[in-house]
């Protein structure tokens, strides 16, 4: 019926024995008809109507999908991720240098070559990004 997608069937009514009239809906649920002959029934195949949702796919599979997605999302729960799951037991004052001072003020400093004086001082040095913080 339709060469790219499978369609139901509505009705069917023959005309004599070598032709008929088919009525059917597509997946969009537009209903048309066709009148098909004994020379289209090679083309037709006729599918079983299954459920729309199986779960027999493989469960191990799924386990590590699902647990690289959580791994993936874990940074927006856990700010802190990166030290609580590293062998290393960080002191205080260098978590609050990494998180506090080194990756909020990576992302300010802009080094693009259109703007090839962002980031720097009068002196063409790197400017002190956090100079007006409170430590």
């Amino acid at each position: 019926m339709l060469p790219d997608r499978a369609v139901t069937v509505v009705q069917a009514e023959w005309h004599g024995t070598q032709a008929l009239t088919l009525t059917y809906r597509d997946d969009g649920g537009r209903v048309d008809h066709e009148l098909l002959y004994r020379a289209n029934e090679a083309a037709l195949e006729i599918e079983e109507e299954g459920r729309a949702w199986s779960f027999d796919a493989d469960g191990q599979l799924f386990r590590l999908a699902s647990e690289a997605l959580r791994i993936r999302l874990a940074h927006l729960f856990d700010p802190y991720l990166a030290v609580h799951t590293s062998n290393l037991d960080p002191l205080p004052h260098q978590i609050r240098a990494v998180y506090g001072d080194m990756l909020p003020g990576s992302r300010s400093v802009s080094s693009s070559p259109t703007n090839p004086g962002a980031g720097k001082d009068d002196h063409g040095g790197a400017a002190d990004q956090g100079a007006d913080r409170p430590r």
